[in-house]
């Protein structure tokens, strides 16, 4: 599935980070060293922090971003811009490969992705004291910052502390927590929030069908509802959401084989996780967060519900992204959880 995005031909900003990059280039003069861009994962962070390097790097700047057409740019855009390098988790292929040196973003997220290793940060440390191409900035970007491990992180520190002159340093997180706090100590935090609901509305509409139901199945990132409208991606769901508002039909061991082992178990986590989670709205506050249009359907599931037993499947469902990341039966963890929301659907019926 798709996660290069739509953005505006020249900025390549989205219209929601306009005003963000606008206040983090108002005065060059006195750039920070370091920024840490942190929020959820679909804002555009990624590509706000792309937008900047390419911005401070072009030859003929201006205030809503880089030219575009200059040799700073076309070298930027062809990914071997000689002062910047982008640094992120390797997968196993990549293993051997030195650190990633490229302006665009990957068309397809990486599988199997590992710790940004030590090694990969002394290399961008030791390029960062080097003399820049044209006499300018350098550029380093960590995307996701949290991806160092404890001794890539440290490594980084020294830079941080003792940064050469004009260097940035740009870390994107989704999970700041997770980094050192001598890390984000030493940085300038940006938080990029969600976009106003009717921003990304107007955005998302322009790109995509189903754009409301997509944004709130998102939780209102629009990039990440995006990449949601992938047509497979959205025939699974359809048929998934179909087998959850049919609880006395459900097939748990073919749902379960479908899933589970013919396509991403991460998928049907997280609609199950969000289902649920609209479920309990439902009961307790009469309103939903991800599937607004699956309503009426909702609402009598939620009347019917054995309380206590679906506040515990939803704790259980929800906290369980990480036994996704582990070679077990995937298939079988998701037919136990569907048995248990067959037999919570039924308390009532």
């Amino acid at each position: 599935m798709s996660d290069l995005f739509v953005v505006d031909p020249v900025s390549r900003l989205h219209p929601w980070n306009r005003a963000r990059f606008r206040q983090l280039t108002a005065d060059p003069a006195h750039m920070p060293h370091a920024i840490l861009l942190s929020g959820a994962k679909g804002v555009g962070k990624l590509e706000l922090a792309l937008e900047l390097a390419r911005w401070l790097l072009c030859q003929r700047p201006h205030a809503e971003g880089a030219c575009g057409d200059c040799d700073a740019c076309n070298w930027f855009d062809q990914g071997n811009h000689p002062d910047f390098r982008r640094v992120e988790p390797k997968t196993e292929d990549e293993a051997e490969e030195g650190v990633e040196n490229e302006a665009k973003p990957k068309t397809k997220p990486k599988k199997g992705a590992r710790p940004i290793p030590v090694e990969a940060v002394r290399e961008v440390t030791e390029f960062l004291n080097l003399s820049s191409h044209r006499g300018g900035w350098r550029v380093a970007l960590f995307h996701p910052a949290e991806a160092m491990n404890a001794a890539a992180a440290n490594a980084l520190l020294k830079t941080l502390e003792e940064p050469p002159e004009r260097v940035l340093l740009l870390l994107v997180s989704h999970q700041p927590g997770r980094l050192l706090p001598t890390v984000l100590s030493r940085c300038r935090q940006v938080a990029i929030p969600l976009p106003p609901k009717d921003q990304a509305l107007v955005w998302l509409e322009a790109q995509a069908e189903q754009a409301a139901a997509l944004l709130a199945e998102a939780g209102g990132a629009p990039l990440a509802a995006l990449a949601f409208a992938d047509p497979e991606r959205l025939e699974l769901r359809q048929a998934f959401l179909a087998a959850l508002a049919a609880p006395a039909r459900l097939d748990a061991a073919v749902v379960a084989e479908t899933y589970g082992k013919k396509n991403d178990p991460a998928l049907a986590w997280g609609w199950l996780s969000r289902w649920l989670m609209d479920l309990l709205h439902q009961r307790l506050a009469g309103a939903l967060r991800y599937f607004p249009e699956q309503a009426p359907v909702l609402a009598r599931l939620a009347a019917q519900a054995d309380l206590s037993g679906l506040l515990a499947l939803q704790r259980e469902v929800s906290g369980a992204g990480f036994w996704l990341r582990h070679p077990l039966n995937h298939a079988l963890l998701l037919e136990s959880w569907l048995i248990r929301y067959i037999e919570t659907m039924r308390a009532k019926a």
